[in-house]
């Protein structure tokens, strides 16, 4: 059997990058640095999802 890890903290961290990417649009000064969130963003929703 197989034990379940907590993945709690991964989705604390993918919210957290997702405030963090909602910023960087909302704001036009940041814009351009969109794609420097994206890749954090993506990453912790899937290790969140358990699919990493």
């Amino acid at each position: 059997m197989e034990t379940k890890k907590s993945t709690t903290k991964y989705w604390i961290y993918c919210f957290a990058w997702l405030a963090l990417l909602i910023f960087m649009l909302a704001t036009p000064a940041y814009r351009q640095w969109f794609w420097l969130a994206l890749p954090g963003t993506t990453t912790y929703f899937a290790l969140a999802m358990d699919i990493m």
